[in-house]
């Protein structure tokens, strides 16, 4: 098994389902609570599908999987995932 890769590298893969970059949206465990973005996850790619995990409690937050029959996420892990809108980014730029 080789070593996890942070939540970056799930960023492209999840860019066929969603039109917007992942990686700094939050995502909170349904776990453990602990809030934080995308990419401060840590991502197994050696699975059936890619699995992210919960930097503070190590549980599943969610699995994605594309391939013949489909696209599939399962988000069970994941109490909510919250993405900032353009607008949000701009307010906290100024």
């Amino acid at each position: 098994m080789t070593a996890p890769l942070d939540g970056n590298a799930i960023a492209g893969p999840l860019s066929e389902l969603f039109a917007v970059d992942l990686a700094a949206a939050t995502v909170t465990c349904a776990s453990c609570g602990s809030s934080g973005p995308l990419a401060a996850h840590d991502l197994y790619p050696d699975a059936p599908a890619l699995v992210v995990r919960c930097p503070s409690c190590t549980e599943v937050v969610l699995r994605f999987a594309s391939d013949s029959r489909g696209i599939r996420l399962d988000m069970t892990g994941t109490r909510l995932l919250t993405v900032a809108t353009t607008e949000d980014q701009a307010a906290s730029l100024a």
